[in-house]
């Protein structure tokens, strides 16, 4: 007997008006309309039309790099009830910082969205990164990173004994008495190194009992905090070898965990889209042509901390030293490594490959190619999914809403239609039961 074929996941990234940095230049570009909701509905309910498991703001507490373009505009947990509220079934995820958030205030608001979108919630738990960012919240700087990762483990639990705080189901009203049986509703008393709350929660516990916990770990601790606790998990994989060595890595240790749940890991995926090759990767030419040249060679200093504002444009990227040797932060330092191995770009090359999500894997080409590669990775223990990072947007979402999921459905690998009500049952994910 056959075994069935492996579905995909798909949640999209919105991000501005497209991943790749050159997107809000052009001309087209709906940059205007950043603080304009009915932009962000629209771009729901194409997701929705397209079946898609989820869409995903990430988020950021400074004003770092405005020349460069938009980043950060309107709040994602205010954006995504807006959101809601034009839409019925896809996902809703957010994400909130543990270094800045209290577990009671991140409980709260989650619970409350998760009712207003009838339990289509995901939360993408993050442990912020930069200094200016601190400096908006109090700190002097950053805490160290082992620090920052023991605050996001208590916050998980103080977050998740909130919302098991209330018995499931109605509060058990009594009109002649009480609004909420006592006997349902307990405090917490969650005392730890980094938070007092005392509970309960004053939302009953929430429709998907929890919000699906979303986690991309990259270092030591945050795979080891992902297999912990993560219910689906981004990654970052320019290729497929290193997304299989992720992958496996990461299903190893949930199962050491001792968890029997199937986490869903769904690398960044950019993708151009045309009728032939030749078009897509025209696409991709012009929106690199765009790119500021100057803060494109910033950043990518910053990357690989060494001065290339006198390296040729056209020429070959010089020779980088090994990663064993490099001592900033490896993750990206390491892909930057595997896109000059794969690819032996020039210098401007790997500027507009680093320009559109920041060295998540590519894919270039027509439907039918790129549903080639999502397919070698399904079926290659390198993902389970993607997370969709359009280099410009309304328009990469629509290409691959219009043409590419139709040709993943043709071959039996996306829904034609949504099986379930809640992201939970989008990801195939069990209720957890209240502890």
């Amino acid at each position: 007997m056959t075994a069935p074929l492996k579905q995909a996941h798909f949640n999209v990234f919105l991000f501005g008006v497209g991943h790749h940095r050159a997107a809000w230049r052009q001309p087209h570009s709906q940059v205007e309309r950043l603080g304009d909701v009915s932009f962000y509905e629209a771009l729901a309910q194409t997701a929705e039309r397209g079946r898609l498991d989820g869409v995903f703001f990430a988020d950021g507490h400074a004003a770092i790099e405005l020349s460069d373009g938009p980043r950060w505009f309107l709040e994602p947990i205010t954006l995504l009830s807006a959101m809601a509220r034009a839409t019925e079934r896809v996902g809703l995820i957010t994400t909130i910082s543990s270094t800045f958030g209290t577990p009671f205030h991140t409980a709260r608001q989650l619970a409350s969205l998760d009712y207003i979108s009838h339990g289509r919630v995901g939360w993408n738990l993050v442990t912020s990164m930069f200094d200016p960012e601190a400096r908006n919240h109090g700190y002097d700087r950053m805490p160290p990173h082992a620090e920052r990762y023991a605050r996001a483990e208590e916050m998980i639990q103080a977050v998740e004994a909130l919302w098991d705080s209330w018995d499931d189901g109605e509060p058990k009203m009594d009109r002649n008495g009480w609004y909420a049986n006592a006997e349902r509703v307990r405090a917490v008393q969650h005392h730890g190194r980094f938070f007092d709350t005392e509970g309960p929660l004053t939302v009953p516990r929430p429709p998907q009992g929890h919000p699906v916990l979303f986690q991309a770990g990259a270092s030591e601790q945050g795979r080891e905090l992902a297999a912990r606790y993560a219910e689906a998990i981004y990654a970052v994989a320019w290729d497929i070898e290193s997304a299989q060595h992720y992958y496996r890595d990461i299903k190893r240790r949930v199962s050491a965990a001792g968890r029997t749940v199937d986490v869903p890991i769904m690398p960044g995926l950019v993708t151009y889209v045309a009728a032939t090759e030749a078009e897509a990767r025209q696409q991709q030419q012009q929106l690199d042509d765009a790119l500021p040249v100057a803060s494109s060679l910033s950043q990518l200093e910053v990357f690989i901390d060494q001065d290339c504002s006198q390296w040729a444009l056209d020429a070959p990227v010089p020779t980088l030293p090994p990663l064993e040797e490099f001592n900033g932060p490896k993750g990206r330092y390491a892909t930057i490594l595997r896109i000059i191995e794969d690819e032996q770009p020039t210098l401007r090359q790997l500027l507009g490959r680093l320009a559109a999500g920041g060295g998540h894997c590519t894919m270039v080409g027509t439907p039918g190619q790129i549903a080639d590669r999502i397919e070698h990775w399904l079926d290659n223990d390198a993902a389970d999914g993607f997370n969709l990072m359009p280099p410009t947007l309304p328009e990469g979402l629509d290409d691959f809403v219009d043409h590419v999921i139709p040709e993943l459905q043709r071959r039996g690998r996306f829904r034609s239609d949504y099986q379930g009500t809640t992201l939970r049952e989008h990801l195939g994910l069990e209720r957890p039961t209240r502890r």
